[in-house]
């Protein structure tokens, strides 16, 4: 027998240090959330800002009961942020929608007419992405595609956490432990039926990127390595291509040495042969450690995120 869910739509949404947006956020959300159903959440999960985006969480929170917010004990990165806000959404469709507003809540209730249609996942699609330099761009549209042929089920390109999932789903979801998220990877594995709606992704308006490149290269090889061993067969393969090349040097300086009565010069090639072949394995060793890393990561079994203060708590005491 299905189980029922109170709410009929959640809407999960990471901030960090978004103290310039958070009234017209709340707004904007509840806008969307009120042309869908009178029957919604809205989920605000902040992820250890250090503005003042908890007490303006607290302001708008306070006005409406529709609106709650979860605060982190300090930053767990976004991905856990967004894990944080499903593991307490109680809808029967819940939304992930990053805190920005770069990604318009206004499309909220096109997504969720494609999950009355069926769909089990909608995804946001974006068609151009504003305000972003040419060289995240080329990057973003590079991984993508390599992620995609890296590993071995279909995955959707050029979309981002903006996405409707079916309470099914996240119950699935929810089973996956793995500390280093990559929450893209993980509903695409799930196989469920999916779609897409087309937009124009739009300009961030107040403060910087929270997804500098050190944390976008961060979130790809977190991707690749979560569901790819690829990069250990390169490793391999590395290897053995320099056992090879090793070995017909050696070959053409058994030769020469015999057959030309000559010895085959070359302190260069020498010193270039050892650096080339510690570079390998420095690479093999960095790529072993990472999955090494991820092992343990998981087998330490700590808690994903500590939330210092819930308002979803007190609504748990009421009932």
């Amino acid at each position: 027998m299905k189980k029922h869910y109170p709410i009929a739509l959640s809407i999960v949404v990471p901030v960090y240090n978004e103290e310039m947006i958070i009234e017209e956020l709340a707004r904007r959300m509840s806008e969307a959330a009120r042309s869908i159903t009178d029957n919604y959440e809205i989920i605000f999960v902040n992820d250890g800002s250090r503005d003042s985006s908890l007490e303006k969480l607290k302001v708008v929170c306070s006005k409406d009961s529709k609106l709650h917010y979860i605060t982190f004990s300090r930053n767990f990165g976004h991905q856990i942020a967004i894990t944080a806000g499903m593991d307490a959404a109680r809808g029967e469709a819940i939304v992930t929608i990053d805190g920005d507003l770069q990604d318009p809540p206004e499309l909220i209730p096109e997504m969720y007419k494609q999950y009355q249609d069926g769909y089990k996942v909608v995804y946001a699609k974006r068609s151009k992405r504003r305000g972003e330099t040419l060289f995240k761009r080329v990057t973003a549209k590079i991984f993508y595609r390599l992620m995609a042929r890296l590993v071995s089920f279909e995955i959707p390109l050029d979309v981002g956490d903006f996405r409707l999932i079916s309470r099914d789903v996240l119950e699935y979801l929810k089973q996956m432990k793995e500390y280093d998220k990559y929450i893209r990877g993980q509903i695409a594995w799930l196989g469920f039926k999916s779609t897409y709606v087309m937009f124009e992704r739009d300009e961030r308006r107040f403060g910087t990127t929270n997804y500098p490149f050190k944390k976008m290269l961060r979130l790809a090889f977190n991707g690749i390595t979560a569901f790819s061993d690829s990069p250990l067969k390169v490793a391999t393969k590395l290897g053995f291509a320099v056992c090879v090349i090793s070995f017909l040097i050696g070959v053409y300086a058994l030769w020469a040495y015999f057959m030309d009565a000559r010895t085959v010069p070359g302190w260069a090639s020498t010193i270039i042969s050892i650096t080339f072949l510690g570079g390998v394995q420095l690479l093999s060793l960095g790529i072993i450690g990472e999955y090494i890393s991820r092992i343990i990561s998981n087998v330490r079994n700590r808690p994903l995120y500590v939330i210092d203060k819930s308002t979803l708590d007190d609504v748990k005491d009421e009932k």
